[in-house]
């Protein structure tokens, strides 16, 4: 949802009212801000962002400008000499255009002078002289008309207007006009070219920082804000270098060429025409900071009205079942009524300004013809002269607005630029060792050696930890939320560096080798299932690019995938949408258990991967990894403990610390934390909460378990 729309006239006046407020004014308008404003301000900048609309006052500002700006710029540098030719290219341009009203103003002199010529014809004979008739007219008083005679170059009493001379000025103007369209065209067109290639480029490098970066920065930024510096800010900047550079470098030279030709034609119609420009800066000063503080509480109302709707929307189940449509509509309303005041005044006040603009031009204008009449009169001037000057004056303000405009895009573009340019300058994860061994082959043996890792310096997790897993073990990682059942497979996965000790992979240090080496061994099956839009074939062969089709059947068999697939209209042809929501929860998850299955691995790792499902299709997925485990050696985390019980080690973790490690039934038959976690899965159904102490159905449900416990694997020793 984007704000209220206005008029390209008001939008640009709306922007370059934005650029005349000082930047200190701007940094303490910033730290007055409260922090739900700052909350509101991004939400804005969200809604700008979405809305395409380029030419309204941005919230987004750049915390250091200056380097930020120059950085941007370097970004072309690849591109020095074509960029240096076309400003050439458009600096020619420019002068044309600038040069073409001059050229014209002779075409109006030739016909002025001509119509005189044929006046004065039918009072003095033909053959007398300029100097003759100008004397004349001075001895009968009209000494006026005698000085405007007297400054016609080329004048023949009677000759009337010559045709042919005007012509070929005509034929001049036309070809100049031509050459400087067909000049800027070439200007726009290389410019393009260059923008769309540095933002190429721009792309290329965040996605390769991108896949550098280690898995703590994810960790620490959202995927949302990520997206956005990915997306959104890199199509800001696109828009600003495209839209600006060339407009920009056009303007500027613009503005310089015309105020060299109207100072070359007359310095008094000059001063005349930048009188007009303090006036134009009072009406910014006066006018432009409230309207730029105007639009930046009109976007913060859009961004939280936005969010509103969004929030509304997400949660309108909730919203009816607590019977809150009243509050949700009456708090819209609010809100919307708030950002109909300040739109309201963001756009009136900007509306002032494109009306005093006018009414100074006009001033200006008038001024212009008055003065250059009377100059044309006493001869100081010729007709042609003030005709090119009222189109200079004409051409001086326009790359003026367009300046301001741009200014405002250019600042939001810098602030984007500078979000990016942080991702690019964060720390990167340690390159592998170019001598780095190669992996050898092996079933995939694990040793953990005193092992200890952090997140946080502070805040220490895992602790001198040492295990060892024998090839085509199951370990199953149980403990309670935080205890770093996860991080013990990111350490395994490198996804992460040890802070002390090592790991070892069928002997080796994992550390030492590539990541791609130790991760290219390793299947992992996630809680979330991510599928990608394409076929179900497709997404099984992601394990393994060079599977063939026999294989991904047989993986599908293995799996339990292949009993649903041929139920579907196209088999494993059929196409996922971007979320897979044409097949079942059960379903996704089997396919990445296909996906894991094909690839082969060595270790497998099973991360609560049938959390999200029902106890039916639980059956099936433990069948599927049943197959998937078989042979190689498999890590299970696990808060269902009935899914663990056939695992020939289970580790019980507790504050990063492994508390406990034997089989189900030892670690039962110790009554320690494993113990524990058992029977406060298994005992509270049955655990009358109304009963204060539920002492008795407490004792008679852990008998129970017992009971069941024993009946289905007897424990030695009970």
């Amino acid at each position: 949802m984007s704000g209220p729309s206005t008029s390209s006239g008001n939008e640009t006046a709306s922007s370059g009212a934005e650029t005349t407020s000082s930047g200190a004014e701007t940094a303490s308008s910033q730290d007055e801000l409260t922090e739900q404003e700052q909350l509101e301000l991004e939400l804005a900048e969200q809604a700008r962002l979405a809305s395409g609309d380029w030419d309204s006052v941005a919230p987004g500002k750049a915390a250091n400008f200056g380097p930020s700006f120059t950085r941007l710029i370097g970004l072309l540098r690849p591109h020095a000499l074509a960029f240096g030719l076309v400003s050439l290219a458009g600096a020619l341009g420019v002068v044309l255009a600038v040069i073409a009203p001059k050229v014209l103003g002779e075409a109006t002199n030739i016909v002025f002078e001509g119509v005189v010529s044929s006046a004065l014809g039918q009072q003095f004979p033909a053959g007398t002289t300029q100097a003759q008739i100008v004397e004349a007219l001075r001895a009968a008083g009209q000494t006026d008309f005698a000085n405007m005679v007297a400054a016609m170059s080329d004048f023949q009493v009677g000759a009337g207007v010559d045709f042919d001379r005007l012509r070929v000025v005509i034929l001049w103007v036309l070809v100049i006009y031509i050459a400087s369209a067909l000049l800027s065209w070439v200007q726009g067109y290389v410019i393009n070219i260059v923008m769309v290639r540095t933002m190429w480029r721009l792309r290329e490098a965040v996605e390769a920082k991108i896949n550098r970066l280690p898995l703590s920065y994810f960790d620490r930024v959202q995927r949302g804000e990520l997206i956005s510096r990915v997306t959104n800010d890199i199509d800001n900047i696109t828009q600003m270098m495209q839209q600006s550079l060339s407009g920009a470098l056009t303007a500027v030279l613009t503005v310089v060429g015309v105020l060299v030709m109207m100072f070359s034609i007359s310095w008094q119609l000059a001063l005349v025409s930048l009188v007009a420009l303090p006036l134009m800066g009072v009406i910014f000063g006066v006018i432009g900071p409230r309207s730029q503080k105007a639009f930046q509480t009109q976007w913060r109302k859009v961004g939280r009205l936005n969010a509103r709707v969004e929030e509304s929307f997400s949660g309108h189940a909730l919203v009816r079942v607590f019977g809150r449509e009243r509050d949700s509509r009456d708090k819209f309303a609010a809100e919307n009524e708030e950002l109909f005041q300040a739109s309201f005044k963001a756009q009136f006040l900007s509306g002032m300004i494109m009306p005093g603009m006018t009414f100074i031009g006009s001033l200006t204008y008038v001024g212009i013809a008055v003065l250059g009449g009377l100059m044309v009169t006493t001869g100081q001037l010729r007709l042609g002269d003030v005709q090119a000057f009222i189109q200079y004056a004409q051409q001086f303000t326009q790359p003026l607005a367009e300046l301001g405009g741009m200014a405002a895009v250019v600042q939001s573009g810098t602030a984007s630029a500078e979000r990016v340019f942080e991702l690019l300058d964060e720390e990167e994860q340690e390159p592998d060792a170019a001598d780095a061994p190669i992996a050898d082959g092996g079933r995939g043996l694990i040793e953990f050696e005193h092992v200890s890792f952090s997140y946080s310096p502070d805040r220490p997790l895992i602790r001198d930890l040492s295990f060892r897993v024998e090839p085509g073990q199951t370990v199953a990682i149980v403990g309670p939320t935080g205890a770093g059942k996860t991080t013990l497979v990111n350490l395994l996965m490198r996804f992460y560096e040890l802070d002390e000790g090592r790991i070892l992979l069928d002997g080796q240090d994992i550390a030492e080798l590539t990541r791609h080496d130790v991760r290219s061994r390793t299947g992992m099956v996630l809680q979330d299932p991510w599928l990608f839009a394409g076929t179900i074939r497709e997404n099984i062969r992601y394990g393994k690019a060079t599977a063939t089709d026999d294989e991904i059947v047989e993986a599908a068999r293995a799996t339990r995938v292949d009993r649903f697939v041929h139920s579907l209209p196209d088999g494993y042809d059929t196409e996922l949408d971007e979320d897979a929501s044409n097949v079942s929860a059960g379903e996704k998850q089997l396919i990445t258990i296909a996906r894991a299955f094909v690839a082969g691995p060595s270790l497998l790792i099973l991360d609560e991967a049938t959390s999200s499902v029902d106890t039916r299709t639980e059956l099936l997925l433990q069948h599927a990894m049943s197959a998937l485990r078989e042979g190689r050696t498999s890590f299970v985390i696990a808060h269902r403990l009935s899914t663990i019980r056939d695992a020939d080690l289970i580790l019980v973790m507790e504050h990063g610390d492994i508390v406990e490690k034997g089989t189900h039934d030892e670690l039962i038959a110790d009554e320690g934390a494993y113990w524990r976690l058992y029977r406060s899965q298994f005992e509270q159904a049955a655990i009358d909460v109304d009963d204060p102490t539920g002492a008795q159905l407490a004792t008679g449900a852990v008998a129970t378990v017992e009971a069941d416990t024993a009946a289905v694997h007897p424990t030695p020793g009970r």
